[in-house]
């Protein structure tokens, strides 16, 4: 599928509002990004952008990228060392198993949605809300 088909189809709004809601729950950030380009290996792809995004340039090191690249039928979801350490692979694996399903019946949004609100339950159990907590990265879609 072509980028610009894929983000046509996303319900902005409501990705925007899931990933806001999930982090006036937890000190972490969570940010979307959807790549234009064809890739191989959507993890090494998603932790370029990762770094590329300074996103590991948080606090306490707990942001999350859901990386996805239409053009290759791809994506992936990374955490920082921070949120890694906290809740392993299998965390990882689960959100991946049950993103696919959506991204299978092509509910696209549906599919970043559950992301961002998996991905926010685990940053809320971990790394919760502090007094003086600051939106350190923007609540946006991304895209190249």
């Amino acid at each position: 599928m072509k980028h610009t088909e894929f983000i046509d189809q996303l319900a902005h709004q409501q990705i925007v509002a899931a990933i806001q809601a999930a982090e006036k729950k937890t000190s972490g950030e969570i940010r979307v990004f959807i790549s234009s380009k064809k890739i191989t290996d959507a993890v090494v792809s998603a932790q370029a952008e990762f770094n590329r995004l300074g996103m590991m340039k948080t606090e306490h090191r707990n942001g999350v990228l859901i990386f996805v690249a239409p053009a290759s039928q791809k994506f992936a979801v990374i955490g920082d060392i921070g949120v890694h350490e906290k809740c392993g692979q299998t965390f990882w694996d689960a959100l991946a198993a049950e993103m696919t399903d959506h991204f299978v019946a092509n509910d696209f949004s549906r599919a970043i949605i559950t992301g961002i609100t998996k991905a926010g339950e685990i940053l809320a159990q971990h790394f919760p809300v502090q007094p003086g907590d600051k939106n350190e990265l923007p609540d946006t879609i991304e895209t190249d």
